[in-house]
């Protein structure tokens, strides 16, 4: 059978293809350390696991309203309320089948053919391709690890064209880790505002700050901000729930409406038993969030002051998340076993082989000089990982 022109064009995920492989290695008896997802190791908590189990019980098994029921959105719209003193309806929110749908049905009910999306990289891999898929055209705007990976004022203020109609922000960001403040926020905001564009807000990360570091959701800035974006978020990272599927937006009604049209003619509702996990998830005890948090804080600080130790790689310290994106461009033009590396693609194949350790190339994420690390995952794996990596560089390089 011939494919589409779509499916033919379609690039997989990168990183649920290094996982898959180290995975498939795993299952052959190779002791291989996964850096790859971006995954929580921890179970998920216990309140919110026996609230869900308590609904399953009582054969809450059923479908739901494809946008999401109203106890869960009524728990969203309380939550945002606590955290940023910002107010929605029911009819503001749409959940799906996790923040990577949400951002599927966005894209396909906001963008026309030839609009364009302006996006920073380093960026999360699935942007682009959402764009591309739903008839946009994606603008990158490449930042530099040395700035913190942050675009300026004017590189933004160059992007824009008679044709652009989104921006994405994520922060904090997968894959640097990087945020933005207040004022760094508020600058972006009065060109927003200058050009009408719309803000896609992915926030996914809120929670996971470290060094007392304070989030602030681009909706805070002001009711002209608020109306001008749709905030993304939902529970996978902060709760550890990445396979309950459950993630959310927030913003202009009529976006809100024809997301939710677009789910009653594709998937339907989110399962019903994650709808109510969520739920608890929201209005529950936020307690395990904070050990999480505090544990990743933990990790990130050995893991970049034991990366920067290795020969010939660069790794800044993140604000946030659970990932580091180290340069390790100077391998470039090195060779090992008769191969030679000349991007991030080979020198994680070079990990993969040589180290026994999986992470992500750079380039998926729009930098071909780093690869993307995920410290969600045991101190031990990261201990020996690092070892491996070290032990490695050294052999060839060092």
């Amino acid at each position: 059978m011939e494919l589409s022109k779509l499916a033919k064009n379609l690039k997989p995920s990168a990183t649920l293809a290094i996982t898959a492989k180290a995975k498939e290695m795993k299952s052959q008896g190779i002791d291989v350390i996964g850096f790859g997802a971006g995954e929580p190791d921890f179970d998920t908590p216990d309140n919110i696991k026996d609230f869900a189990k308590r609904f399953i019980d009582n054969g809450f098994t059923k479908y739901t309203a494809a946008g999401g029921i109203p106890e869960l959105k009524n728990s969203i719209i309380e939550r945002i309320s606590k955290d940023y003193n910002v107010n929605y309806e029911p009819k503001e929110i749409f959940v799906g089948s996790g923040a990577k749908h949400v951002l599927y049905n966005l894209f396909q009910v906001l963008i026309n053919e030839g609009d364009e999306v302006i996006i920073p990289a380093p960026y999360w891999v699935s942007y682009p391709e959402q764009v591309r898929i739903a008839g946009g055209t994606p603008v990158i705007i490449h930042t530099l690890q040395e700035n913190n990976f942050k675009f300026s004022s004017i590189e933004l203020e160059n992007a824009i064209t008679s044709k652009t109609k989104i921006l994405v922000l994520n922060y904090p960001s997968n894959p640097t880790g990087s945020t933005l403040n207040e004022r760094e926020l508020k600058q972006i905001a009065e060109i927003v505002k200058k050009h009408n564009l719309i803000v896609v807000s992915d926030e996914i990360y809120d929670k996971i700050l470290y060094e007392n570091n304070k989030h602030i959701s681009f909706v805070q800035l002001d009711d002209e901000i608020k109306k001008q974006t749709i905030l993304i978020n939902g529970v996978s990272k902060t709760y550890s729930m990445t396979g309950w599927r459950i993630g959310y937006a927030a913003g202009d009604p009529s976006v809100i409406s024809a997301m939710g049209n677009l789910s009653g003619q594709s998937t339907s509702n989110p399962t019903s038993i994650s709808q109510k996990a969520a739920q608890e998830a929201f209005s529950g005890s936020q307690d395990e969030v904070g050990k999480m948090v505090e544990e990743f804080e933990s990790r990130r600080n050995f893991i970049c002051n034991e990366l920067n130790k290795i020969y010939g790689i660069k790794c800044s310290i993140p604000d946030g998340a659970f990932y580091v994106f180290p340069d390790i461009s100077s391998f470039f033009g090195k060779s090992y076993n008769g191969k030679e590396i000349k991007n991030s693609v080979d020198f994680t194949n070079f990990l993969l082989d040589e180290a026994l350790v999986a992470v992500v190339p750079g380039v998926e994420f729009g930098s071909d000089k780093n690869i993307r690390i995920s410290y969600a995952t045991s101190i031990v794996d990261i201990r020996e990982g690092v070892r491996r990596i070290k032990e490695k560089v050294d052999k060839y390089w060092s």
